[in-house]
């Protein structure tokens, strides 16, 4: 169960406080920091003995546990070797009203960050499966000012209903609707909707950009959606985990007749922005 205690109980300190000022100090595109980082990080969660840590991040609070759940892992202790390129070309894309879907939320750590450089007037949705990451989730958003980032608890996926989330114990951010994991018993029940669902409910006329990390089921929402949702709906920008190897469909491709292009590719992300209004015939 989640430690709602107040922000500031876990505050670092000590040797972990001064770990975790060092590795954040890492230059990101050194092979030997990083190969530092991960063994000055090892160190200071042995010391933690299980403790999460509060903390400051991209301009947000955060409790932080880093043990199960590789996101936490960097964002608490290297947060400039976090997706730096896909966070640079949100806010180079992202007016101060945008409507913003981070579905995969994990933690928050993308919906937090978009709300610390918007608006007011922004919309944020984080979405996210898992219970226990949930109330992690909902916890963050709770502990800033913003007023902007709604959580909701549900899957997406191509049809609504309920269905079987298979969690990987050693990394939350990895579960998934689509691979069944090694784990017995490591299975959860939630309740599903679909995109174009999603937006209906939640009463959205229009999206700005689009993070998805569900874990190779990111062509199982988008195409239903890129052919049921009305044009106006389409995202101009879309930052996709690259689940190529576990896809069905050639995603690129359908996003490109669709209008997309593909701006960046990086270890983990493709990024698209939509530069034609047009549907396929």
């Amino acid at each position: 169960m989640t430690d709602t205690s107040p922000y500031g109980t876990y505050a670092p300190t000590g040797l972990v406080a001064r770990i975790a000022e060092r590795t954040q100090k890492l230059p990101e595109h050194s092979w030997r920091a990083r190969r530092m980082a991960m063994f000055l990080r090892r160190l200071a969660i042995s010391m933690m003995r299980g403790r999460p840590l509060d903390v400051e991040r991209y301009g947000a609070r955060m409790r932080l546990h880093p043990y199960n759940n590789n996101c936490e892992k960097k964002v608490l202790f290297t947060p400039q070797f976090f997706d730096p390129q896909e966070r640079a070309f949100l806010k180079e894309r992202l007016r101060d009203d945008a409507v913003f879907l981070d579905i995969g939320a994990n933690i928050g750590a993308y919906a937090l960050f978009v709300a610390g450089f918007t608006g007011r007037r922004a919309r944020i949705l984080a979405v996210e499966p898992q219970p226990d990451v949930f109330d992690r989730l909902t916890f963050n958003i709770g502990q800033n000012p913003f007023g902007t980032v709604k959580a909701i608890a549900c899957a997406v996926a191509d049809k609504s209903g309920e269905l079987t989330l298979f969690i990987d114990p050693r990394n939350r951010g990895e579960s998934s609707v689509k691979i069944v994991g090694t784990h017995k018993n490591a299975t959860v029940r939630v309740p599903a909707v679909t995109l174009v669902e999603l937006c209906r409910s939640e009463g959205i006329e229009r999206i700005d950009a689009i993070k998805l990390d569900v874990e190779g089921a990111e062509d199982l929402i988008l195409e239903p959606f890129l052919r049921d949702a009305p044009a106006s709906l389409l995202p101009s920008v879309l930052v996709i985990e690259n689940g190529a190897d576990q896809w069905q469909i050639d995603l690129p491709n359908l996003l490109n007749k669709y209008g997309y292009r593909q701006i960046a590719r990086t270890r983990l992300n493709l990024m698209f922005e939509r530069v034609e209004p047009s549907r396929p015939a």
